[in-house]
């Protein structure tokens, strides 16, 4: 990753951000059980957001975003993930692309990019398949001096709220990204994801039909490897992100399940729950569990912080990015753990009644469930473990063998 422009040297504060964020992030964890239960897609929060200007708090201020660090960043979306990890996780291909746009050794693309960002502009990805042989087989073909786009994408995480969609598509052999926007003919997005868990990130199918595509909508992928390494960290971290929010909802949840309560388990009459010895114990239990969800959170944000200023001062080397990428997945094994166990025990705070349809407390479960199984996490473990013993470096024979010829280059973030 060649240098990409100047340090912001002044970024926003802490409390900026909160001040600005906080009340949004509020509003939204007051809908997010009625959204559960009606299967209500998070239009209005994303716009919400969108018009604050959360979409671009990573982009320069030079540029007229924000500027907020890496751990600024992924603060804030844990805050949002703790409201509704349906909406952290909706808008992971914007911040994954706008990352790599923003890491990007041309400076016309940000030129291209950052100023729609700044104008409210989100951008979601499509690039995964139900059956893949070859990689990809929606494809785009010349057409006098446009290309026609045809095929269809599923797992389209966050498309459905986007003005921009991105896509992996082929020409001819050649593996590329073709970004362009939503609202062309052809392009059909359909709330179709059937999963039990992120039900409202708009995970479902996109269709393309003869789509109409000029040279500027095609994005190929830039040849320095260093960025996939820290792209791959990135997207783990954003997962990891909406993950630990789920444990910090789940924690809000039981105390505010507990504090009213005036009946316990086994016991006759008025009680107080929340003076229940076990009771106490669980909601500590799972606080616990939480606090350390968050601090692996935190600290991969750092070392994302880290690598991101070496590689803007010229100073980082492939050490560094494998280091990092080890790094999220050493904690994408914990994290997972850790807010799946909190999500089960928040039923030992309150018997039958905590299972209620009602309250939705299962939710918690479903979604952390969802969002780790992408990228497994036990691919990951391997990887690591190869990496410790071996020094094999995370896909490192791939790359080997993309170079060769053997297979597809991959999906440009």
């Amino acid at each position: 990753m060649n240098k990409a422009y100047t340090i912001e040297p002044t970024p926003p504060t802490d409390d900026e951000l909160r001040a600005r964020f906080r009340p949004i992030f509020e509003r939204i964890a007051e809908g997010a059980l009625e959204r559960e239960r009606t299967r209500s897609l998070p239009y209005e929060p994303v716009r919400w957001l969108r018009e604050a200007g959360f979409g671009a708090v990573r982009v320069p201020q030079r540029y007229g975003g924000i500027g907020a660090t890496l751990p600024q960043f992924f603060g804030l979306l844990l805050e949002l993930a703790a409201a509704d990890s349906n909406v952290s996780h909706l808008l992971r291909g914007h911040f994954a692309f706008l990352e790599s746009r923003l890491n990007h050794e041309d400076e016309g693309t940000r030129e291209f990019w950052l100023p729609k960002v700044v104008d409210g502009k989100l951008i979601g990805y499509a690039m995964a398949e139900r059956t893949e042989t070859t990689g990809t087989s929606a494809t785009i073909v010349r057409d006098g001096e446009d290309w026609i786009l045809n095929g269809k994408k599923y797992y389209s995480t966050g498309t459905i709220y986007a003005d921009w969609i991105v896509a992996s598509v082929v020409d001819g052999e050649e593996r590329v990204s073709v970004a362009f926007p939503a609202t062309l003919e052809g392009v059909t997005r359909l709330d179709d994801w059937d999963g039990f868990g992120q039900r409202m990130t708009g995970s479902g199918t996109t269709v393309f039909e003869n789509v109409r595509l000029s040279d500027q909508h095609i994005v190929r992928r830039f040849p320095s490897r260093p960025p996939s390494s820290y792209q791959k960290a990135f997207l783990q971290l954003i997962l990891l992100t909406s993950i630990a929010g789920v444990g910090r909802a789940v924690l809000r949840d039981a105390i505010g399940f507990v504090q009213p309560r005036t009946r316990a388990f086994d016991v006759q009459g008025q009680s107080s729950p929340r003076l229940d010895p076990l009771v106490q114990r669980v909601v500590g239990r799972i606080s616990s569990l939480s606090y350390a969800a968050d601090s692996l959170v935190q600290s991969v944000a750092r070392a994302l912080e880290n690598t991101w200023q070496q590689a803007q001062a010229g100073t980082a080397d492939d050490a560094l990015y494998v280091a990092t990428e080890i790094e999220a997945f050493q904690a994408q094994q914990v994290v997972i753990d850790l807010v799946l166990q909190a999500s089960t025990l928040l039923f030992e705070v309150g018997g039958a009644s905590a299972t209620s349809e009602t309250r939705r407390l299962d939710r918690h479960w479903r979604n952390a469930r969802t969002a780790a199984s992408h990228n497994p996490a036990i691919f990951r473990e391997r990887a690591i473990g190869d990496y410790l013993l071996n020094g094999i470096v995370p896909d490192s024979n791939w790359w080997k063998d993309a170079e060769a010829g053997q297979v597809p280059p991959a999906d440009p973030a």
